[in-house]
């Protein structure tokens, strides 16, 4: 059975989301014919390559709050973040242009490393103070999951190397109904939206595994709403 996930490192739930779908499959009995493929999504495309702000500045302007309540909304993803055992830094992170991270990440699929980058890209962003944004970062994110080092540096050079990728697998989210990330396709029969509970991945991944029907969205709400998950217009905001 094939999981595609569409995600991006500028997503905390995404980060979040990854870890608790790494936690149903482990429950799963036939995890161990599960292929992963992560796909591309920009949650701010139209933002130009460069043009980072801090993560609380950013949330701040955005929703339109003061920068202790966009520091009170970071605090919430980071509790669910150390819930799962996650590193959660909640001050001093960048917030940019994701493109060029995705162009890589393609890179690491055609050489059998992607989500080992993957993996290691979340932890720069959200747990370690490394700039995502930085291309020397980058090439020594690469370098360190395995990519050839020369290779890495030469792809975030050309501009258009595996740009048309990233394109389709964001045009390909689009068909298939997904505004926010992260989203999870299991065997193009069930779409899983958000940073669901390990519980209801297991579910779906029992569900996708003997059945055959056009793609069905699990979206279980909880008791504050839906599953968090960002989309273009940001990440989901705490209500109370």
């Amino acid at each position: 059975m094939r999981v595609e996930i569409w995600s991006d490192i500028a997503c905390p739930w995404c980060y979040i989301g990854k870890k608790r779908f790494e936690d149903g499959l482990a429950a799963f009995a036939h995890r161990d014919d599960v292929e992963i493929i992560h796909r591309s999504f920009e949650l701010d495309p139209n933002r130009a390559k460069g043009d980072t702000a801090p993560v609380i500045d950013m949330l701040a302007k955005k929703y339109g709050r003061t920068v202790d309540e966009a520091r009170a909304m970071e605090e919430h993803v980071a509790s669910n973040a150390h819930a799962e055992g996650l590193g959660y830094r909640t001050e001093g992170r960048d917030h940019g242009n994701t493109f060029d991270i995705h162009r890589l990440l393609h890179l690491a699929k055609a050489r059998g490393r992607q989500d080992e980058l993957l993996a290691l890209a979340y932890r720069a962003n959200f747990a370690e103070e490394r700039s995502v944004f930085d291309p020397e970062v980058l090439v020594a994110l690469a370098a360190e999951a395995g990519l050839d080092e020369a290779e890495a540096r030469a792809t975030l050079a050309d501009e258009s190397a595996y740009a048309d990728d990233v394109r389709a697998d964001e045009r390909e989210a689009a068909e298939l109904g997904a505004s926010g990330v992260p989203f999870f396709v299991l065997d193009r029969k069930y779409g899983v939206s958000g940073g669901q509970p390990a519980e209801v991945f297991t579910q779906a991944l029992q569900q996708a595994w003997g059945e055959r029907s056009p793609l069905t969205l699990i979206d279980r709400a909880g008791p504050e709403g839906e599953a968090e998950a960002c989309g273009p217009d940001g990440c989901a905001v705490p209500q109370n």
